[in-house]
């Protein structure tokens, strides 16, 4: 079988499963939207153990509705229930997700919209399709067509998302601004040693802090950066720096996060000056 051959089936296959996803999304029935999205209200927090392991994130009591049958469930995040949840505080409202009729099946997530149309893996398979049509095009005729084929769909995208990526990244600068100060601790210092391939270990160190907002809610957080020698931080006082809205949006060092977000704002731009010069070059020469 030759290039074209080859082609013929790699497209047939994944433009067999796009179409199959697209009907499935149209027709309602995708595992996305067959999924239930209720909002859960924590009830209670577990202090973590000092010395334990971060994978699991800080254990909650949840209370949430089934939407359908009014029924509530009072459950925990033991065991694999999703996202993990790394800031909780009780009346904190997460998002709870599972399959319809199976309550019990459910699983912790921090978004609280919806799953979405499921439409993931049918544009995933589109794109091999079209990925597949540019190669043997680039085979056929030049590297130059590589260059336009892939180049336009990322510059198309990247000015699509840019003004909406600044404007979230500005957004967060002037919120880290006028954020509100508590007093915090470190209660407790958790590790996970892990061992590669090649037999090397390495222990990943994470800190937890415990502050009370002025609002009154009372947090236990993973706390990954901000602070020096997080291995002997246990019983540390840190100034701890939140959005009063949404004390799971807290930092120790404000003014590196600000920096952080202009790199991200210098980094999109930079992208799709790349991807659109990748385009115009393979325009020009093909």
């Amino acid at each position: 079988m030759g290039l074209h051959g080859y082609l013929a089936l790699w497209c047939g296959v994944f433009g067999a499963w796009a179409l199959i996803g697209y009907g499935r999304s149209l027709a309602g029935r995708t595992r996305a939207q067959r999924t239930v999205t209720t909002v859960g209200r924590i009830e209670r927090v577990r202090a973590p153990r000092h010395g334990g392991s971060p994978s699991d994130g800080i254990s909650v009591v949840v209370t949430f509705r089934d939407p359908s049958t009014g029924a509530e469930f009072t459950v925990t995040n033991d065991g694999e229930r999703g996202e993990r949840i790394t800031t909780a505080w009780t009346g904190r409202e997460i998002g709870v997700r599972y399959p319809a009729g199976r309550p019990h099946a459910y699983r912790f997530t921090a978004n609280l919209d919806g799953p979405g149309r499921g439409l993931g893996w049918p544009n995933f398979a589109a794109f091999l399709v079209y990925a597949g049509l540019v190669v043997v095009t680039a085979i056929e005729r030049g590297w130059p067509w590589a260059l336009f084929g892939f180049g336009w769909p990322w510059a198309v995208s990247g000015a699509y998302h840019l003004p909406g990526n600044v404007r979230d990244a500005r957004r967060r600068i002037d919120a880290l601004a006028s954020l509100s100060t508590a007093p915090g601790r470190v209660t407790a210092v958790l590790r996970r040693v892990s061992t590669d391939d090649d037999g090397h270990t390495s222990t990943t160190v994470v800190p937890v802090v415990s502050f009370t907002t002025r609002e009154g809610a009372a947090v236990t957080a993973h706390c990954e950066s901000g602070l020096q020698d997080p291995a002997g931080s246990r019983g540390r006082d840190v100034t701890i720096r939140y959005v009063p809205d949404d004390p799971s949006r807290f930092t120790l060092d404000a003014e590196s996060e600000q920096r952080g977000w202009r790199w991200e704002i210098a980094l999109n731009v930079l992208t799709l000056i790349v991807v659109a010069t990748t385009a115009v070059v393979g325009a020009v020469l093909v």
